[in-house]
């Protein structure tokens, strides 16, 4: 069962936290496919344990809509995406692979002590025809028919009703208010749970109202880790932290699309980026065991500092996830980063330096991590927790010395990091 939502010092005090009824996440971090078949993905489960993952998030397993060969590479993705467009949701072999081959790298993945987080779709069933070879028309849609579905309309972003109940581009949106609609998803989510997964991420869950994750799917999924793929807006009047937070009311951790913003966009655009920005920036800062980390995924680039953003997530509190297309399964620097994380990155982060060029926290009496995101080297002094200690630099050869009252010199290379532990 997934152990732990990324915060070492909490599990070593023997905090009770859970994600609704399940026990808590790992304190590695999460490595997420896309468009991977599942026995490329088996074969990859000895490194990425060896690396410090402790799960796996795959793609959508049911068939769905979409050959590989009708996708398109637009630059920063490829569209139109493999396995969001859902046809039969409990038919498994689909273009990523068979059932038996899904089932046998998640029995792989155990035997690797990684969790397997299943992509589950619960908005919307495929589109009609288009320009794409498989053409769906509802009688090609098992489960459903006419009546399953909302009225087509368009979304209108500012108001709540429309996002969860209009079609998110042309996808024909499910009626979460019928009884029959929610049986057949939870068949669905009764064959991943068969199948032997230890956690769902459910897509496009914004466009799903708040009331059936707390009612029916987080629910069926009570022993299972789940989180909501959250885009907040702010909508009505509520911030966004407030609309992640609504979704994570419901017993579930939810994407922190807020930090990643603040990261993308403020902190890590580029050197010259404001640091300062990453101080209670987002969910994390509001709700560490609920929040699911990112610097990037198959929808959202990773900020232009890419490895300074996943040196902050992967110490930082929150549980990580680092997409395999930015960084392969075998990458060094996200190798040593893991090690810190496992081995230091424990109990709560506190602020110590927060101006333009440089980010300093400590996680509270095992950790000093600074970013410097400046093109020339650093050096401040922070306040810390220790004594009269000496601290090595788990990232280079800039150690320090925490004095008397328990300040710390530390020297941080340009557009780098360092991490400082006893």
């Amino acid at each position: 069962m997934l152990k732990g939502i990324g915060a070492l010092g909490a599990v070593a005090a023997g905090a009770g936290f859970a994600t609704g009824n399940a026990a808590a996440l790992g304190s590695g971090a999460v490595y997420q496919y896309y468009h991977t078949d599942w026995t490329t993905i088996e074969s990859d489960l000895s490194t990425l344990a060896d690396q410090g993952y402790d799960a796996i998030q795959v793609p959508p397993a049911q068939f769905s809509r979409v050959y590989e060969y009708e996708r398109e590479y637009t630059g920063e993705k490829y569209d139109p995406p493999l396995g969001y467009q859902p046809i039969d949701l409990l038919d498994f072999d689909s273009e990523f692979g068979t059932e038996a081959e899904y089932e046998s790298m998640i029995r792989e993945a155990h035997s690797q002590g990684l969790e397997v987080i299943a992509d589950a779709v619960v908005n919307h069933m495929a589109a009609g025809g288009d320009a794409f070879e498989r053409k769906v028309s509802l009688a090609d849609i098992p489960q459903f028919g006419s009546d399953d579905f909302h009225p087509e309309c368009s979304i209108d972003y500012s108001s709540d009703y429309s996002v969860e109940g209009c079609w998110l581009v042309g996808l024909r949106d499910l009626k979460h208010e019928s009884s029959y609609v929610r049986g057949e998803l939870k068949k669905y989510v009764d064959k991943y749970r068969s199948l032997g997964v230890d956690g769902i991420r459910w897509d496009a869950a914004k466009h799903v109202p708040e009331s059936f994750f707390a009612d029916y799917a987080n629910q069926w999924a009570s022993d299972l880790y789940t989180v909501g793929e959250v885009i907040p807006e702010s909508y009505d009047g509520k911030s966004k932290l407030d609309y992640l937070q609504g979704y994570a009311d419901t017993g579930m951790s939810v994407t922190d699309y807020r930090l990643y913003n603040v990261m993308k966009y403020e902190a890590f655009s580029g050197p010259g980026g404001d640091m300062s920005k990453l101080s209670g920036a987002g969910f994390v800062n509001r709700d560490s065991y609920r929040a699911l980390t990112f610097a990037g995924n198959h929808d959202s680039p990773d900020p232009a500092q890419s490895l300074l953003a996943h040196a902050y997530i992967l110490t930082y509190e929150g549980y990580p996830r680092v997409y395999s297309e930015d960084y392969g399964v075998g990458d060094d620097s996200i190798r040593n980063l893991l090690w810190i994380r496992n081995n230091l990155a424990s109990g709560a982060a506190y602020d110590r330096v927060t101006d333009a060029d440089v980010y300093a926290f400590e996680r509270y009496g095992n950790l000093l991590v600074g970013i410097n995101n400046s093109t020339s080297w650093q050096t401040r002094t922070a306040y810390t927790s220790w004594r009269n200690r000496d601290l090595n630099d788990y990232t280079g050869d800039q150690n320090a010395r925490a004095d008397g009252n328990g300040y710390v010199e530390a020297s941080i290379p340009p557009e780098g990091y360092v991490a400082l532990a006893p």
